[in-house]
């Protein structure tokens, strides 16, 4: 008969107490990275299995994070479905992921799916039609761990993980001012999130800081889509004196507008310059390339991941270290806007 191997074997074969292995495989403060990482290596070296029905009635966890993300389809979001599941591998946690597909009511579903699993975590962005976040607040009522991702909402008082929006969208600005474009406009989306809210104001401050008057007609707002791009291009080239560029909040919308321009034979990026926000896998395969602003995705997992961790681990967000990350925005300048 095979011997199981226990958490007292692994510490005779690496000479520590079991107290110490017990604090490495649960990932609990107390032991430092390297380890952490020595144990779990052991661990699976010698085929250590957890018996993670008696583990979760001791512990109180599942060892299981839940993730609510807008939509599967856009790659954004796969990214950072990426660095999570990266470190979650690591750290020994499975990652459940629910679709709100940009509305509330499936959102209310997937929190209360993970509620009912007794998820350890959420992690999140809110939908583009939420308003009423109630339910979000359950999760913090339930004494939940909660971590926002990308869309946050400052008035919660939830930790989150973030892109500086308002210095990328001034970068993108400034960029155009720079390459020589003389009115730029601004595709944005619904007010009520934040990070559409920053991308205006970076905008706004950016031709501010050369002296450039905010005209609102060159201020579109839409329904963040391929459809509101080119709804927004028409919009501006009907105007008496219309933009020769364009700063578009996302950049399926930036698509749009790219194919707008390309149907009515417009060149870019020499009579017209356009900038998206994401840096889409689509963007350096369509033609013109697409310039955009990279939102380290990747790290952005890893970060909302491990901010999470500091949660389940500590169990209240007041001895966090940090409650607020802010990534920094990496431009990716391409064929749509470089004339220089």
């Amino acid at each position: 008969m095979n011997h199981k191997v226990t958490i007292a074997d692994i510490a005779r074969e690496l000479n520590l107490t079991g107290a110490t292995v017990s604090r490495a495989l649960n990932n609990r403060k107390g032991t430092s990275e390297e380890t952490r990482k020595m144990v779990q290596e052991a661990a699976e070296r010698m085929n250590y299995r957890r018996d993670r029905i008696a583990w979760s009635l001791r512990s109180g966890r599942t060892n299981i994070i839940g993730v609510i993300i807008p939509s599967a389809e856009i790659n954004f979001f796969g990214s950072v479905i990426h660095g999570i599941e990266s470190m979650a591998n690591q750290h020994g946690y499975n990652v459940l992921i629910y679709q709100s597909n940009e509305q509330p009511e499936y959102e209310q579903k997937g929190i209360e799916t993970f509620l009912s699993t007794r998820v350890d975590g959420i992690l999140a962005s809110i939908a583009k039609e939420t308003l009423d976040f109630s339910h979000y607040l359950e999760i913090k009522e339930r004494g939940v761990p909660l971590v926002f991702f990308d869309r946050a909402n400052d008035s919660l008082n939830i930790p989150s993980v973030v892109v500086d929006d308002f210095r990328g969208a001034y970068y993108a600005t400034e960029h155009l001012i720079r390459q020589g474009y003389k009115r730029i406009a601004h595709i944005t989306g619904q007010q009520h999130l934040k990070i559409f809210k920053d991308r205006l104001e970076g905008y706004k401050s950016a031709l501010a800081a050369y002296s450039i008057p905010v005209e609102p007609d060159l201020i579109y707002q839409g329904n963040v889509s391929i459809e509101a791009g080119r709804q927004a291009i028409q919009h501006f080239l009907g105007l008496p004196q219309p933009p020769d560029a364009v700063f578009a909040v996302e950049d399926f919308t930036a698509l749009g507008a790219v194919k707008e321009l390309k149907d009515r034979e417009i060149d870019m990026p020499e009579a017209f310059g356009v900038v998206g926000f994401a840096n889409e896998s689509f963007d350096e395969h369509i033609t013109p390339s697409l310039s955009s602003i990279d939102q380290q995705t990747v790290q952005m997992g890893k970060e909302a991941f491990k901010l999470l961790m500091e949660l389940i681990n500590e169990g209240e967000e007041g001895t966090l270290v940090k409650s607020r990350v802010v990534l920094d925005p990496v431009p990716v300048y391409r064929q749509s806007s470089m004339r220089r």
